[in-house]
């Protein structure tokens, strides 16, 4: 499907439920079982509490055809903000149309917006088409720092 304009907003409460379904398929990708509820109400909570920016693009007769989650938070060395683009999924039927780089240039913008010192992401190492567009937009690989985690 080649969409040829792309609108991107900042997603509001009611948009829980559309955003749910694409975060529900983005973590589906990322090798979890489905859960429509778990992922609409995890949206919505983010939304109702301030806690995230999640913006949404598409076009046409599909206005909600991929999203962006952004975690405002603090880098401590640098001692200021920092934005953590944390989710960015499009919904495969509009892929290679131009929205997941549209999400990505307007997290770009929201971010100057506030004033931030830098933003981060993580993807899969295995995930060359997503790798290939967050450098040919300005991303560097970070070869300095590992990530470790702590399940809890």
């Amino acid at each position: 499907m080649i969409m040829t304009t792309v609108s991107v907003r900042h997603a509001a409460v009611d948009d829980a439920e559309a955003v749910g379904e694409l975060f529900d398929e983005y973590r589906q990708f990322y090798g979890q079982r489905p859960d429509r509820t778990l992922a609409s109400g995890f949206v919505r909570e983010r939304l109702q509490r301030g806690e995230s920016i999640v913006l949404v693009a598409g076009s046409g007769d599909q206005p909600v055809s991929g999203f962006c989650q952004i975690y405002p938070t603090f880098c401590s060395v640098a001692a200021a903000p920092i934005f953590v683009l944390y989710d960015l999924y499009v919904r495969r039927d509009a892929r290679r149309s131009g929205i997941a780089k549209a999400l990505l240039l307007a997290a770009r913008d929201a971010a100057v917006s506030a004033k931030v010192a830098r933003m981060d992401l993580q993807t899969a190492r295995t995930n060359g088409p997503a790798r290939a567009l967050y450098e040919s937009l300005g991303w560097e690989l970070d070869s300095t720092f590992d990530t470790y985690h702590l399940t809890i």
